[in-house]
């Protein structure tokens, strides 16, 4: 539940502290403090070795936190930033975010797994409600295409990080993974920003209150609550049911994007986004919890099969 309904609500959060805060350097913001949070707290709770962990664990760590939020929540991030009619829309921000679970299928594909043919079909279905949500409309509300497919690199990125996660030597506990992902992620992001100029031009007197209030929830409830109760999921939980956030997120996020900030829904982004969340209800559906696990070469079990 906290998945579904605190990241349902990031993509609106994001929107606002755009606003006047640039991007990334916001996006590296939020998850420095977050990681050096959770490292702070592990640290007092457990001791001094708390965060250690080996040279190669620390490699994997900073590569999923790259691919993860680097790359898969700043992408978003820049997607969503920019002048009306550039920006894409919180709400369908989430619905492309989507595709995340039918993009991993393709990636366990392509590792020579073979899920069930109803789920092919389902990815299939996804793929075209994809289609249907950023086909040019001819009207001032249509989704900016290139916004739109800075959403899909960004899934394309998550999904590969996620993929990933159980295929590689991770730090064995979940929340110290966290911490060394976040810390990784934000580094990027903050490297990024400069070479884009975000940190030349930032300037902190002049971001609203509104936006500030917004880095904050994304910090707390998008970050240490949020992002750590997905990482623990992929460690415990069969990823039948960590998938089903990707098809209640987008609800949450277009239903507060209409009612807070009045994004439109038009019947292009219903008809799209309904298809999107079938297609993906259907893969979700027609994955077997109960499928033997395939062993990584790290000897441990796979992200998409972990329990």
């Amino acid at each position: 539940m906290v998945v579904y309904v605190l990241w349902g609500s990031t993509y609106l959060a994001i929107r606002i502290t755009v606003e006047t805060l640039p991007a990334l350097t916001s996006a590296a913001l939020r998850f420095a403090v977050a990681g050096l949070v959770l490292a702070a707290v592990l640290r007092l709770r457990r001791g001094p070795g708390a965060l250690r962990v080996d040279r190669r664990q620390l490699g994997s760590a900073a590569l999923i936190g790259v691919l993860l939020l680097a790359g898969g929540n700043g992408l978003v991030v820049l997607a969503e930033s920019g002048p009306p009619g550039v920006a894409v829309p919180s709400g369908i921000a989430a619905l492309l975010v989507a595709t995340v679970p039918l993009l991993v299928v393709l990636l366990r594909s392509a590792n020579g797994d073979r899920p069930p043919l109803w789920t092919f079909a389902g990815v299939s279905l996804g793929f075209a409600g994809l289609v249907l949500l950023v086909l040019p409309a001819g009207s001032a509300d249509a989704v900016p295409l290139v916004g739109a497919l800075t959403v899909v690199a960004a899934a394309t990125s998550w999904s590969v990080g996620s993929f990933l996660s159980g295929r590689i030597r991770m730090p064995a506990d979940p929340f110290v993974a966290t911490v060394y992902e976040m810390v990784a992620g934000a580094l990027v992001l903050a490297v990024v920003a400069a070479g884009r100029g975000e940190l030349r031009d930032f300037h902190p007197a002049e971001v609203s209150t509104r936006s500030w209030l917004a880095l904050g929830y994304l910090m707390v409830a998008g970050s240490l609550v949020a992002f750590t109760a997905y990482v623990w999921l992929l460690h415990n939980a069969p990823i039948s049911l960590v998938s089903t956030y990707a098809y209640v997120n987008p609800a949450v996020a277009v239903a507060l994007g209409a009612l807070l900030v009045a994004e439109p829904i038009t019947p292009q982004v219903v008809l799209g986004g309904a298809v999107i969340v079938a297609g993906v209800a259907l893969v979700v559906s027609t994955e077997r919890p109960s499928r033997s696990r395939p062993v990584s070469r790290s000897g441990t079990a796979s992200a998409g099969d972990r329990r």
